[in-house]
């Protein structure tokens, strides 16, 4: 997706904390309930930031909405990828998304605005806002709180056509995931498999899994392989083999241990924004 000029949203980063305090469409704070726009204040005065208001105003005039002023509003989990669910979105609703932090819609039906998980507290929050290229559609990257899809699915798509057209039956639990979420869900698979009576064909990850030392073992024999196409100039391709090698028992480390990719890739989000030897030192403090 790609972003540019300086009115992009990502330019504009919102502190949780603060709230934009500005009208849209010119509707005044009396009148917003009934002709459905929203004013959006914080709870100071000084809080208002008349050159932030005027960027947010050239952004929402720079998104090519459709004749009824609407986008497609695409929700996305920041950490894994996953795409949880697509809208619509108004001014008012990307306005709100701005300013609140988390993922608001128009509904169609309703004709009204609404909050992903005002009903289920399941929120999505949201950490960056995309235009795409064409500006007539919108991703909501963010973080949810719970399940995203009404079913109570972790996101509404897990419906997959190619099952359908083999008359396979959908299961609300398979969803349509990147190879790395892939290999997390085989990985529990295999780990289930061996809790059960009957623990199925043999496997390399099988193996690994009840033998803790030959997962260490070969995690670092993995890594000084890994290592070794650097310090011996090896062909980047064998590079990228080994870091597949790393990963992939890595992640079987991860399942024997019942933690979560996502919670690796959260804990590395949170530290784009520190110093790498200041979030070094701050470990070493803790110890």
């Amino acid at each position: 997706m790609a972003v540019s000029n300086f009115e992009c949203i990502q330019s504009m980063k919102v502190s949780s904390k603060a709230h934009l305090f500005f009208s849209v469409n010119g509707c005044s704070r009396d009148n917003h309930k009934k002709r459905n726009c929203l004013v959006f204040a914080s709870a100071k005065k000084s809080d208002y930031n008349p050159v932030l208001q005027s960027k947010v105003k050239t952004l929402l005039d720079s998104v090519r909405w459709d004749d009824k002023g609407l986008a497609v509003a695409i929700a996305q989990n920041v950490d894994t990828g996953a795409i949880l669910m697509q809208g619509f979105a108004n001014r008012d609703a990307l306005a709100t998304t701005i300013s609140s932090r988390k993922a608001t819609f128009y509904s169609r039906s309703r004709s009204a605005l609404w909050t992903k998980g005002e009903t289920s507290k399941n929120f999505i929050n949201v950490q960056d806002i995309f235009l795409d290229c064409d500006r007539d559609s919108i991703i909501y990257l963010g973080k949810p709180d719970g399940p995203t899809c009404h079913t109570g699915s972790e996101t509404c798509y897990y419906t997959s056509v190619f099952d359908v057209l083999k008359d396979q039956q959908v299961e609300g639990n398979k969803l349509a995931m990147t190879t790395l979420y892939s290999l997390e869900s085989t990985i529990s698979q295999r780990k289930a498999e061996l809790a059960a009576s009957e623990n199925g064909k043999p496997s390399w990850t099988k193996r690994l899994l009840l033998d803790g030392n030959l997962l260490c073992s070969k995690i670092r024999e993995e890594a000084d392989e890994l290592c070794r196409t650097l310090e011996e100039n090896e062909d980047k391709s064998r590079t990228a083999s080994e870091m597949a090698d790393v990963l992939y028992h890595a992640m079987v480390l991860l399942g024997l241990k019942d933690v979560k990719a996502e919670e690796v890739l959260e804990i590395l989000r949170k530290r784009f924004s520190q110093s790498g030897i200041e979030e070094k030192k701050s470990r070493l403090s803790q110890n």
